[in-house]
């Protein structure tokens, strides 16, 4: 057994757990167990009982990291959840209690419009008024990655894994980051979530926050400050 705590990396919209590879090899480099399980970006309170219920195997302290959506994921899936020790936010939805995904972008007073950004596609089962969202590939890089190489891009704008639409929507319980210390990477050139939006989340959860000129995969293209700012919540654990 590792005396060292596992870190559990869970990814956001439009994307895979392949995104935290560079974060993985790090962290293995320096012997720490992780794991990176699929989200299966159907809700925040589904999502999130799918997380916990993972974290209930998992042996010894956790230390839980979001991107992006995950973020809200990992808010609510920490609650009930006695091994976490940590929260870790990379560009990631913060959200309190009863606040929408859709709410949290216009926090710092300037949301981003995702209409003309979504490409909305059925899924059975879907019900009324709701279907999986893409990003539109003709806008994948400059919305969501515009630091990584264009050709890295392309093939993760036709790869991206969709969200239940709802889940823009869908209030959030009691958040984790309440009860939990938390840490915040805030991505200064992310067109996804505004900077000014993610600086209140972090701020409100009493975060730990560093800012990095990044896009909103910050993990892809700031793999060393992500991996450093987990380690930063691993020691102050510890």
């Amino acid at each position: 057994m590792s005396d060292k705590p596992t870190i559990v990396l869970v990814h956001g919209a439009f994307a895979d757990a392949s995104g935290w590879g560079g974060v993985i090899s790090r962290l293995q480099a320096q012997d720490f167990p992780v794991y990176a399980p699929a989200n299966p970006l159907r809700g925040i309170a589904a999502d999130a009982a799918y997380v916990r219920d993972f974290l209930g195997t998992v042996e010894g302290p956790v230390v839980l990291v979001g991107h992006s959506y995950g973020g809200a994921v990992i808010t609510n899936a920490a609650v009930g959840a006695d091994n976490v020790r940590a929260l870790v936010y990379v560009a990631a939805f913060a959200l309190d209690e009863g606040e929408s995904v859709a709410e949290a972008l216009a926090l710092g007073g300037d949301p981003v419009d995702l209409g003309p950004v979504i490409v909305a596609r059925p899924f059975p089962g879907a019900g009324e008024g709701n279907a999986d969202g893409y990003i539109n590939p003709a806008v994948f890089s400059q919305a969501f990655c515009q630091d990584l190489p264009a050709d890295v891009a392309a093939v993760m704008a036709v790869s991206q894994r969709p969200a239940a639409l709802s889940g823009l929507g869908e209030p959030s319980g009691t958040p984790a980051w309440k009860t939990l210390p938390s840490w915040y990477l805030v991505g200064v050139a992310d067109h996804l979530i505004p900077a000014a939006s993610a600086r209140v989340m972090a701020a409100r959860a009493g975060a730990t926050t560093v800012e990095v000129d990044s896009s909103h995969v910050a993990m892809i293209s700031h793999p060393d400050e992500t991996t450093a700012l987990i380690l930063a919540a691993v020691d102050a654990t510890a």
